[in-house]
C-alpha cells in the first residue's frame, strides 16, 4: 500500500544548513518524484500554505521569543499557537501515518495531533540532544573543577537520554542512522526499531571537481565549528604533523560556528572557506586529501558520505555514527584519540600509493550508497506503522 500511504512530516529542521535539513529535503524530492501525497509541516519566515506537485507545505514563523539552538536553529515556546492551523491542514489532507523528527516544537506539535486524532506515528532519531547538551554543559562550565564539570554533565546526558527514549516511546516505529542506535532505542522503547541510513549525490561530489595541484596535502574538515563537533583537536592535529618534521600541509575548513575565533587563532596553516553550497561545496570536497572528522556526537556524518563521492578518505573518531561509514584500513581510518589521528594522518602523507587506493575505494564506497533505496525503506516503515494501528483515524 506503500504508494498510496497519505505521509504528514513534521520537520524540526528543514530550512536550516545540516544533515537533518538536507535528508528532509531529500525525502520529500524522492516523494515529489514518485508522486506520493505528501504534507510537509515546517518552520519557516513566513506563515503560509504551498502546494508544489503531490506535496503540500505548511510553513509556520516562529515567535520572537524563540530560544536559539543553534547557528539557525530555535525553538518557540509558543509555537503551539498555530496548532489550529496545522490542525485544519491534517484534517484536510486526511494521512494515514505521521512521521515526527525529533523533540523540538514543530514535531511536539506532531506527536501531540498524532494522539489526538488517532494517527500512526513514526519517529526518526536524528540528533543525540544529550551528547550535545553533555558538550554545551561542559563549556559553559568550564570554570569549575573538572570532575566537578564530568560530574553534573555525565547526569545530564544520562537525563536527557532517559526523556529523549521516553518520548520515542510514543511513535509505533523508530527509524535511527547506526546499528548502536537501532538497538538502543529498540530496547529503550518496545517499538518496532530500524535503520534509517543516508544516501550521497556522487555526481554533485565527486573527484572531477579537483581544481587544485599544487604539491599541498590538503585536510579537510566540513560542518558547524562548535564545541560539540571536538574542532579544537585540529589544533592539536596540527601541532603534532608540525613536531613530526611536516610543513607541507594546509586545513581546508568549511563551515561556521563559534569556535572559528578560536580556530583562526591558533591554526597556523589553515584556509576558512565559510559556508559553502552547491559547486563550491563539490570543489572544496574535491580539494582535499584526507577528510578529518573528530566529533564524537554525530549519530551519522552526512560529511562523511560526501567527502568519500569526492574520493577523499575519512579519519574520524571511534563515538558517533561515522565509524559505521568508514571501513577502517580501505575507506580510511577509525581513531580512539589523538595519537591515532596522528599515526593515521602521517601513513596517508607519507604513502601515496595507500592514499591513491584509499580514495578509489572511497568513491566506489559512495557509489553503492543510493538516496531512493534509503527512501523505499523509510516508506516500508510507515506502512508498518500504519498497519499496527488498532484505532481508526479521528478526523471529524
Amino acid at each position: 500500500m506503500s504508494k498510496q500511504l497519505r505521509v504528514a512530516f513534521f520537520a524540526d529542521s528543514y530550512l536550516e544548513v545540516n544533515g537533518v535539513a538536507m535528508t528532509s529535503q531529500r525525502l520529500i524530492g524522492f516523494a515529489k518524484k514518485k508522486g506520493y501525497p505528501f504534507l510537509c509541516i515546517y518552520a519557516g519566515k513566513t506563515t503560509e500554505s504551498t502546494h508544489d506537485g503531490s506535496i503540500n507545505y505548511l510553513s509556520l514563523k516562529r515567535s520572537r521569543t524563540s530560544i536559539t539552538l543553534d547557528e539557525d536553529l530555535a525553538y518557540d515556546p509558543f509555537f503551539q499557537r498555530h496548532t489550529n492551523r496545522v490542525l485544519r491542514a491534517i484534517l484536510e489532507f486526511r494521512p494515514h501515518v505521521i512521521h515526527i523528527t525529533g523533540l523540538n516544537d514543530v514535531s511536539i506539535m506532531g506527536s501531540y495531533l498524532s494522539w489526538k486524532l488517532n494517527i500512526p506515528m513514526l519517529g526518526s532519531w536524528h540528533t543525540n540532544i544529550h551528547e550535545f547538551a553533555a558538550h554545551r554543559l561542559r563549556k559553559i562550565l568550564r570554570f569549575l573543577p573538572g570532575p566537578v564539570v564530568t560530574q553534573i554533565a555525565d547526569f545530564a546526558q544520562r537525563q536527557i537520554l532517559a526523556g529523549s527514549v521516553l518520548y520515542y516511546k510514543m511513535p509505533k516505529v523508530v527509524l535511527s542512522p547506526n546499528q548502536e542506535l537501532v538497538g538502543l532505542l529498540g530496547q529503550g522503547t518496545g517499538r518496532v526499531s530500524r535503520i534509517m541510513s543516508r544516501g550521497v549525490d556522487t555526481e554533485m561530489f565527486s573527484p572531477k571537481k579537483r581544481t587544485v595541484d599544487d604539491g599541498i596535502f590538503r585536510l579537510g574538515f566540513v560542518g558547524r565549528l562548535r564545541a560539540e563537533k571536538n574542532v579544537r583537536m585540529l589544533v592539536e592535529l596540527e601541532k603534532e604533523l608540525v613536531r613530526a618534521g611536516r610543513n607541507d600541509f594546509k586545513f581546508l575548513i568549511v563551515g561556521e560556528g563559534n569556535e572559528r575565533g578560536f580556530l583562526e587563532k591558533h591554526l597556523i596553516n589553515a584556509e576558512f572557506k565559510g559556508f559553502l553550497e552547491g559547486e563550491q561545496l563539490s570543489e572544496a570536497y574535491a580539494n582535499m586529501d584526507v577528510f578529518v572528522f573528530p566529533s564524537k556526537t554525530d549519530t551519522f556524518g552526512n560529511v562523511t558520505q560526501e567527502a568519500f563521492a569526492s574520493g577523499v578518505p575519512a579519519i574520524v573518531t571511534d563515538q558517533g555514527g561515522p565509524k559505521f561509514i568508514v571501513t577502517d584500513n580501505e575507506t580510511g581510518f577509525v581513531a580512539k584519540d589523538l595519537r591515532d589521528f596522528v599515526r593515521y594522518t602521517l601513513e596517508l602523507m607519507n604513502d601515496p600509493a595507500k592514499l591513491s587506493k584509499m580514495k578509489e575505494i572511497a568513491r566506489s564506497h559512495a557509489m553503492s550508497r543510493s538516496w531512493d533505496a534509503v527512501f523505499e525503506g523509510v516508506y516500508d516503515a510507515y506502512e508498518t506503522a500504519y498497519e499496527m494501528k488498532r484505532i481508526k483515524p479521528n478526523y471529524r
